[in-house]
């Protein structure tokens, strides 16, 4: 509950509904001390009037009254004794014994504004039953003043009611002008605004959706220019996010081809490296020149690979066989021979895979050519081994080699674009994009094991029919 109310305080709403009965009381306020200072004049005054008619009543006959009848009369007044000044003579016409001394005096002819509200806060702040004397003008000029003696008790009293009663009113008339106000701010301000935050969330949960750029229709000028704003902003980065969608994919596809290319030409260059041993004195001439060549696209498709990477299209599925695809994959990475390094391939001749040959082919190649690559910086020869195989789940398939295994930097971020180089002067681009290209497959490419006895990496195709597009 309380933390419910401390977000409501917290918003906008919330804090202009404080500010709201805050800004409200306090105008009740300035207008309660002036009234309540208004209600003790109008009561002294009220209690003179009174008392000045009660004089009259015994002023128009010559015969003495009843002792009941003037204690009945002051009653009635509210006043203990009551005394008029006519003809620069000051006369006591009623009177009664006063139950204590007489402790402050108020001519009400004299008192002003300021005057009036000290001594009705005076009296509010005093619980003392006081006894007073008013002096105040008689009415219908019926003499040159009038002087009662009376207590407070009954005027703080009054007085206290009366305040109440207007903080009541005050209370109210504050809790209905906030909830307008209230409703007021929620339609004109809070809303709008409220409005403008779901469309920048909607529009961050997609930039590149034209639909979720905001229509500006405020009515409000300041809200309007905002939202007028956050629209020239949205398209302004909804056209550049698509700008550079475009150049991302452009330069990944430069990237994943110039590594595929690489590749190829690196296949190339073996071949161009046999042919320099050639008797023919004219192929001997055209070797360096060819191997040069070859030397120079190997290099410019390094430089290409600054480039970022790129989405991989949706692999085509078909049924072949794995074995002649891995003696290709062999064969392209010069192991089809014998030597110091040997491929051997343990496939079944019957294995009949459903995947995108094509793709396979650039993932097998990858893991071929890493093996190779790890035993010829060992120089010390060896050897490198597919074999495959399935289960009722799916197939699998392992590329291992023999060669000193991965360091470990290379295996903290091995499927990492740019990080997972596992040999040095390597971009990791090649693994990343073999990872990429077996998840497009629904299956996994993953590092069974790396230690001094060689690495082994596996590979697991999932035989169950889904949307891999």
């Amino acid at each position: 509950m309380q933390a419910g109310r401390g977000r409501f305080l917290n918003t906008l709403s919330g804090r202009f509904l404080m500010l709201t009965v805050a800004f409200v009381m306090l105008a009740e306020v300035l207008i309660f001390v002036p009234s309540i200072a208004r209600f003790r004049a109008d009561y002294l005054l009220l209690r003179l009037e009174k008392a000045q008619i009660a004089s009259l009543s015994l002023l128009t006959t010559d015969e003495m009254i009843a002792p009941e009848l003037e204690s009945e009369l002051l009653v009635n007044a509210g006043v203990f004794n009551v005394v008029l000044r006519r003809d620069e003579v000051r006369q006591l016409v009623l009177s009664s014994p006063i139950p204590a001394a007489i402790y402050e005096t108020y001519d009400l002819r004299l008192a002003g504004p300021w005057q009036l509200i000290r001594d009705a806060i005076a009296v509010l702040a005093d619980p003392m039953n006081r006894v007073i004397r008013v002096i105040g003008n008689p009415v219908q000029q019926a003499g040159l003043l009038i002087e009662v003696t009376m207590e407070t008790g009954p005027l703080r009293a009054a007085m206290i009611e009366y305040g109440l009663r207007i903080l009541v009113l005050s209370a109210l008339i504050s809790a209905v002008t906030a909830v307008l106000l209230f409703i007021a701010v929620q339609r004109m301000i809070v809303g709008p605004i409220r409005r403008v935050v779901l469309h920048m969330q909607a529009y961050a949960a997609a930039p590149e959706d034209v639909r979720r750029v905001i229509a500006p229709d405020s009515t409000v000028v300041e809200l309007r220019a905002a939202e007028d704003a956050l629209q020239s902003l949205q398209t302004q980065l909804t056209s550049a996010l698509r700008q550079k969608e475009r150049l991302a994919q452009l330069g990944g596809a430069v990237a994943k081809i110039s590594h595929d290319l690489r590749n190829i030409l690196t296949t190339a260059q073996l071949f161009a490296d046999r042919i320099e041993s050639s008797v023919d004195p004219v192929v001997a001439r055209a070797a360096p020149k060819l191997v040069g060549s070859i030397s120079r696209a190997v290099n410019l498709c390094e430089a290409t690979l600054a480039f970022g990477k790129a989405e991989e299209p949706p692999p085509r599925l078909d049924r072949f066989a794995l074995r002649a695809l891995a003696d290709e994959v062999a064969e392209a990475e010069g192991l089809a021979g014998t030597g110091d390094l040997v491929c051997l391939i343990d496939v079944p001749s019957t294995l009949i895979v459903r995947a995108d040959s094509e793709q396979l082919f650039r993932v097998l190649s990858n893991l071929v050519r890493n093996a190779r690559q790890a035993i010829e910086a060992d120089g010390k020869g060896g050897t490198v081994e597919i074999s495959a195989g399935e289960d009722e789940t799916g197939w699998w398939i392992r590329v291992g080699d023999t060669g000193p295994g991965l360091p470990p930097k290379a295996r903290e971020h091995l499927f990492a674009a740019f990080q997972g180089g596992a040999r040095k002067g390597g971009t990791g681009l090649g693994l990343a994009i073999a990872a990429e290209l077996v998840r497009g497959h629904g299956g996994r490419l993953e590092l069974s094991r790396s230690d001094a006895d060689g690495t082994e990496f596996l590979i697991t195709l999932p035989k169950a029919m889904v949307d891999v597009a």
